[in-house]
């Protein structure tokens, strides 16, 4: 049973009940009172601490006792083998002569409920670079422009239809797969010309980061495919690696910033505008770039190892300059 901790009823109430009776010489009435239920309930208690101790105050099982009417091992054997046959429930009820309901419950108990469970699973693969720009992950968020803080933070959905239809931002995002050293830009579409100019920009700025970028990994959305951005990375020198279509978990490292961008950027303040919200994204990129990792925080992030041991980092930041290092501990 999923029951609050903190419940009156729990087993810590339950023993304290008992203990004031027994050992506290209460009256059952009163104890019955203190705790908020019934007398009736405090002598069923008491009983059954009588019958067997502090053990018997903890939760039973609420399946009866006996099932007499429960099928044979031999018949749900025989509805599992028939379900790895790739039958579906209707057939099996028809071929074993059962209720359609008794087979789509013993289809549910043994984890066959869907077709979709008898299908082989993969492996997952999890991959990481040794080296800072071995390979570089890009991908693109589209976020509702904003006027007012939105039902996300206040809860209240009331008039949200208001501000429907005052357009789309799209958040663009480049992280490094061994460092996880990210550069952001909300730009106003995700159209070739601005994808193409972000990853310029995005490439420029890792370089100056002391990284060589070798290989870029992107989706096959219409920008990625374009010839304007398999000719930039062509005149860059750098490998172009697009993801099989319908698997956005081979290009994860940049889907998991996003969630977090989400979290902790996006929806983590009550940002009155989209100008607000675009405000407060080079301070905490900022923060992203240049905290420790923190597995309390981020367990999904592994630590990078770096060829040089200590790499020196230099960066723009408001129109100063900002040192940060690159250790053996990866940033987040």
């Amino acid at each position: 049973m999923n029951v609050h901790e903190n419940a009156r009823m729990i087993v810590r109430g339950r023993v304290l009940l008992v203990k004031r009776i027994v050992e506290g010489g209460w009256r059952v009435t009163l104890a019955a009172e203190a705790a908020g239920i019934s007398v009736r309930t405090a002598y069923e208690w008491l009983a059954r601490y009588r019958a067997g101790g502090g053990a018997m105050l903890t939760d039973r099982s609420s399946a009866p006792l006996r099932r007499p009417h429960a099928k044979s091992a031999a018949t749900v054997a025989s509805i599992e083998a028939l379900r790895r046959q790739r039958m579906s429930g209707p057939a099996i009820a028809r071929h074993l002569a059962l209720p359609r309901s008794t087979v789509g419950v013993i289809l549910r108990r043994l984890g066959l409920g869907r077709i979709q469970a008898l299908e082989v699973r993969p492996p997952v693969i999890r991959y990481e670079r040794q080296h800072p720009g071995e390979l570089i992950h890009v991908d693109i968020k589209k976020l509702g422009r904003i006027h007012g803080v939105g039902h996300r933070i206040t809860g209240d959905r009331r008039g949200q239809s208001n501000n429907r239809g005052i357009g789309w931002e799209c958040l663009h995002v480049a992280i490094d797969d061994a460092s996880r050293l990210a550069y952001t830009e909300v730009l106003a579409d995700e159209k070739k010309e601005t994808t193409c100019a972000f990853t310029a920009r995005a490439i420029d700025w890792f370089e100056r980061h002391g990284m060589t970028i070798a290989r870029l990994m992107s989706d096959n959305s219409s920008a990625y495919r374009s010839q304007a951005f398999r000719l930039l990375l062509s005149a860059r020198g750098i490998r172009h690696i697009r993801t099989r279509p319908y698997t956005p978990q081979t290009n994860g490292k940049a889907e998991r910033f996003i969630q977090t961008s989400l979290r902790e950027w996006a929806y983590a303040a009550p940002y009155k505008s989209s100008t607000e919200r675009n405000q407060a994204m080079p301070s905490w990129i900022d923060a992203y770039n240049t905290t420790p990792l923190s597995p309390q925080r981020h367990s999904a992030i592994q630590k990078a190892e770096q060829p040089s041991g200590k790499r020196q980092l230099e960066r723009d930041l408001h129109g100063g300059e900002l040192l940060c290092f690159l250790t053996a501990r990866a940033i987040r």
